[in-house]
């Protein structure tokens, strides 16, 4: 056998390893829910992964909601393009980053009312999924209760799925979530002093 034929037969046996590893998980994953899905960490791209899973859900013909509950100072190119969508609930309810307000009572104001429109999407058994984007920094700086939401995606429709962004998750949020992903920074533009971009991060 030649060591090109070695190789390949190797190849395939390991193949066949894994299928069979991976056809066993997919049996045991047995039954269909809701899923929330906690998007947390310093690095970029959380709410762009949140983003795309609502394109995803736009693609099966389900009906989605987002709240912003931090920018809103500037637009973007996620709220130009689904705003075109009927089937998308789309609400920016954040008057931009805490450092820019620096007003404690107005970013109140602005969280309570985008709570007010998050709970009337989690309370909808029409919209499939629901994106609550910088959610955990309005947590952070406690301008929600955490328990209000804890309470309020408990008791959500039973095939609803949330995606929940922003840094600094709190841990109660992190236990009751379905699936948890932390975004590390490697490297980033901007501290080589590029710009935020359109397209990229606008």
């Amino acid at each position: 056998m030649s060591d090109d034929q070695s190789r390949d037969e190797r190849h395939k046996a390991r193949m066949e390893r894994k299928k069979a590893v991976v056809d066993q998980a997919i049996a045991r994953a047995d039954r269909d829910q809701g899923v929330l899905l906690v998007l947390t960490g310093n690095g970029k791209g959380k709410s762009s992964s949140a983003f795309g899973m609502l394109a995803r859900a736009l693609g099966h013909g389900m009906h989605v909601g987002v709240v912003q509950f931090i920018k809103g100072s500037f637009s973007t190119g996620e709220e130009a393009f689904f705003r075109r969508f009927p089937e998308v609930s789309y609400h920016v309810m954040g008057e931009g980053f805490t450092w820019e307000t620096q007003d404690r009572e107005r970013d109140l104001q602005s969280a309570a009312a985008a709570w007010g429109k998050a709970c009337a999407l989690l309370s909808n058994p029409d919209i499939s999924l629901v994106v609550l984007d910088e959610l955990n920094i309005a947590l952070k700086y406690q301008y929600i209760e955490l328990d209000d939401v804890l309470e309020a995606l408990r008791n959500r429709p039973a095939m609803q799925h949330v995606v929940v962004t922003g840094r600094g998750a709190p841990q109660a949020l992190i236990d009751v979530a379905d699936t948890v992903t932390e975004m590390q920074v490697v490297k980033h533009a901007f501290k080589d002093g590029v710009r935020a971009q359109k397209g990229v991060e606008l």
